[in-house]
């Protein structure tokens, strides 16, 4: 059998980036993994109860190894209880092996219980995370509340079909919330992933299915673009229209001033006129002034 990876006292203290064996981890071949982990020697309550003491009092970090490969076996068999998803295997157990040595790094065998009974809570929330994460595109569960509310759901439908009324108000009850959130989590769980546009060689008997073709963008008014649209043209043609009955002095104030990315200042104009930075005010005035005058007009 392969051995351990020499970086699992970093991997103990970071929770990530387990790999049990080098090479065969569960991505590569899952039925050899699975052969190995069940061939390693169940640990006597002895035996774990002094691999946990030097791990925890002398942070020997190959009695930690021995108790993580000893447990290996339970990550699998987690991991089948969660089948149900249509999440990869492999990944479950890879995320059940990261809550494993978490538990394994917080355990404390002064405490009078087994490691597996310590270990189940951190390898199951692990395997929670990823299901959460990866269930559907969009994350259907995000409180608390609604993480537990999703994995009982998900035990009752092996039993039932939609919740009556008289089975949501008891769920609730003993999740205590409202029994509106668990037809909403209901719904949400027996929705599935779409994508918002059809498939570029969809032919059109099939495309219009698509959100894209249906759902209407409540952000959007085709007329009232259309009618901002139409004005910004006829402002813009009457602006420039006005801006021609000027003077060239006038002209060159007002574009310089308000019309170019690389606005001058009264005292710029002022040195290129020959004029005082005052004067360029008036002419900037006057020239605003004849300009709303024509646009009303």
């Amino acid at each position: 059998m392969s051995t351990i990876v020499d970086t699992m006292n970093t991997d103990l203290n970071t929770g990530k980036n387990l790999q049990v064996f080098d090479p065969t981890t569960p991505g590569r071949d899952l039925a050899a993994y699975m052969t190995s982990v069940n061939s390693i020697a169940v640990l006597t309550p002895e035996q774990e109860l002094e691999l946990a003491k030097q791990y925890y009092y002398d942070n020997d970090v190959d009695a930690a190894r021995q108790l993580v490969m000893a447990h290996l076996r339970f990550v699998v068999h987690l991991a089948k209880t969660y089948s149900g998803y249509g999440l990869p295997q492999a990944d479950l157990i890879q995320e059940g092996n990261v809550g494993l040595m978490k538990a394994v790094k917080r355990f404390n065998p002064e405490v009078g219980v087994r490691l597996v009974s310590f270990a189940v809570h951190w390898i199951k929330a692990e395997m929670h995370e990823y299901i959460l994460r990866n269930w559907r595109i969009v994350k259907i569960a995000t409180t608390k509340a609604q993480r537990k509310l999703f994995f009982n759901l998900r035990s009752s439908k092996k039993r039932l079909g939609w919740l009556n009324n008289e089975e949501a108000d008891a769920l609730a009850q003993d999740l205590g919330v409202d029994a509106k959130v668990v037809r909403q989590m209901e719904g949400r769980m027996s929705a599935y992933d779409m994508a918002f546009d059809a498939e570029p060689d969809c032919d059109d008997d099939v495309a219009y299915k698509s959100p894209a073709y249906y759902l209407e963008d409540q952000s959007s008014n085709v007329a009232e673009t259309l009618e901002e649209a139409e004005w910004e043209e006829v402002t813009n043609t009457s602006l420039h229209m006005a801006l021609e009955q000027l003077d060239e002095r006038s002209q060159d104030i007002l574009r310089s001033r308000w019309l170019s990315d690389d606005k001058s200042t009264l005292h710029d104009l002022a040195d290129k006129y020959g004029v005082s930075a005052e004067r360029i005010r008036q002419l900037e005035k006057n020239a605003m002034n004849k300009i709303k005058a024509t646009m009303e007009a």
